[in-house]
């Protein structure tokens, strides 16, 4: 049975939107596009928070994306060099080779490699796939289609890096109207750069 894991960059006001690029998404005006990398490159010099992505991404035996996350990341990682040096040549090889299902009512064709539309009924095609894999299947980014997943009850972890910044603006991680749930903090790791790395897992 599959293990459906949520991975997010989250600040203290919840924050979810663009963490990684100035252009990563700018959906409702939003100015602060690259703020975890701006932070992490001021606070982390002994690359923690990279070494903790590389850690949770060895484990990563398929993709769960939505549209806009699955766009973004066909537009860098599908293009990317696999015999890059390091961590992104490893993940670039590692995102290319595992099979991508991707949540989308407009797309029709998928130009990265082993990408897979999850069809009309997503929970539906979740349940399956949960139950025919037996690794873990991380979602990164894509919270429309993280709302679906707690709507039905199918989301058994989140790992959250949570950054001590309040932006004030932009989209949420958890969104007005989100579904009640419980999860049990399974683990925490602070890291010398401020930022807390937590683990929450369902019926713990």
């Amino acid at each position: 049975m599959g293990k459906v894991i949520v991975h997010a960059f989250v600040t203290l006001d919840g924050v979810a939107q663009a963490p990684g690029g100035e252009d990563e998404d700018r959906e409702g005006g939003f100015p602060n596009g690259g703020w975890m990398m701006k932070y992490d490159e001021e606070m982390d010099k002994l690359d923690e928070g990279g070494k903790v992505v590389e850690e949770w991404e060895s484990k990563t035996d398929a993709l769960l994306l939505g549209r806009k996350t699955y766009d973004i990341w066909c537009g860098a990682w599908a293009v990317w060099d696999e015999d890059a040096p390091g961590f992104m040549g490893e993940n670039t090889r590692r995102y290319n080779r595992v099979p991508k299902y991707v949540a989308s009512t407009t797309l029709t064709e998928l130009p990265w490699k082993n990408s897979h539309l999850l069809g009309p009924d997503v929970p539906a095609a979740v349940k399956k796939l949960k139950a025919e894999r037996g690794g873990e299947i991380r979602v990164w980014g894509s919270t429309v289609l993280m709302r679906t997943l707690a709507e039905h009850d199918l989301i058994d972890e989140y790992r959250l890096a949570v950054y001590p910044i309040v932006l004030g603006t932009g989209k949420k991680l958890f969104s007005e109207g989100m579904p009640f749930a419980k999860f049990t903090l399974v683990e925490t790791r602070p890291l010398q750069s401020g930022v807390l790395i937590n683990t929450y897992r369902r019926g713990a």
